[in-house]
């Protein structure tokens, strides 16, 4: 299974109203909840207005269209890193999965990836 790395730093943010969100950003992604809005979106295109937000993210996805029948493929990455001290924040689409970890640990995640056998594009 192929690992994109996506070469740009990424913020988690608790944003006040859906208008301070730009989604004709290349990466934008938006949850609502009866609690909250957040977003993550590269660090360069954080909205100003914001209740609480977190930079030095990075990020890669799992390569290709996940069919829903596939099962597993986000917990082994997960246990892959939770064994090896990495934490990180998930984010999934309709096609795949995007996970993102702190900075000083995403070349050690690359690591531990590759290692498993998953192929680093």
């Amino acid at each position: 299974m192929e690992i994109k790395k996506i070469e740009y730093d990424f913020s988690v943010c608790k944003v006040k109203d859906a208008a301070s969100i730009d989604l004709t950003e290349q990466f934008c992604f938006v949850g609502k909840t009866d609690e909250e809005l957040s977003m993550v979106c590269m660090t360069e295109n954080a909205p100003e207005e914001f209740i609480e937000r977190e930079d030095g993210w990075k990020a890669f996805r799992i390569q290709g269209v996940l069919d829903f029948s596939l099962i597993g493929i986000l917990a082994k990455i997960s246990t892959l890193m939770a064994d090896n001290g990495i934490g990180i924040f998930a984010v999934s689409t309709y096609n795949t999965d995007y996970i993102l970890t702190k900075a000083e640990k995403f070349q050690k995640a690359l690591q531990v990836l590759a290692e498993a056998g998953y192929e680093i594009v």
